[in-house]
């Protein structure tokens, strides 16, 4: 092996066959890194974690990047849906929930994380805001209940809504599940 001392550094480099299999070993090495970050950064984004500023379409539909959320395990009220208020006055309650998700919300950051779409292929997913679980919460401030169809994750925030009188549990309404289905 023929060693050249190089007049930049004055460090030996060598030459030759040598040199170009170390740039080959080298060359490889930062393309397989390359290539296994970017695999890596798919894999996240094909696993459906997205984390942006979203828009809130509803109480519990949210859209990050142009991909629609659907928030798991939680059943907001339809954006056309009626509530009444415990002295009697209807309000659309859709609506008072789309506005609790926007306030939790406030403009920061969201991160969902989730690995299943539904028919209408919206990511299902737990989405968070400032160290907040923003499906929970919904559910614990009575603007969204548990959707025991399809999870039992919010089973205690709902019975605590239930009992405080939070959201729509401070009047009368119907599960957003049976509106829907008796608008059908």
């Amino acid at each position: 092996m023929n060693i050249v001392i190089s007049p930049v550094r004055g460090m030996p480099r060598p030459v030759g066959s040598v040199y170009a299999l170390l740039m080959f070993r080298f060359s490889f090495v930062f393309f397989i890194s390359f290539f296994l970050t970017v695999a890596a950064s798919n894999a996240a984004e094909a696993a459906g974690n997205l984390t942006g500023i979203a828009r809130v379409v509803d109480g519990d539909t949210l859209v990050i990047d142009e991909q629609r959320i659907r928030m798991h395990g939680i059943d907001a009220p339809e954006m056309k849906q009626s509530c009444m208020t415990k002295y009697g006055d209807r309000y659309l309650c859709g609506e008072s929930a789309k506005l609790a998700l926007i306030r939790l919300i406030d403009g920061n950051p969201v991160r969902c994380e989730g690995n299943k779409r539904d028919r209408y292929k919206r990511l299902i997913a737990v989405c968070y805001a400032r160290g907040i679980d923003l499906n929970g919460e919904m559910v614990a401030l009575g603007w969204a209940l548990a959707y025991t169809r399809y999870s039992k994750d919010y089973l205690d925030q709902e019975a605590r809504a239930m009992s405080d009188h939070m959201g729509m549990w401070n009047g009368e309404f119907i599960a957003p599940w049976r509106w829907r289905r008796s608008r059908r």
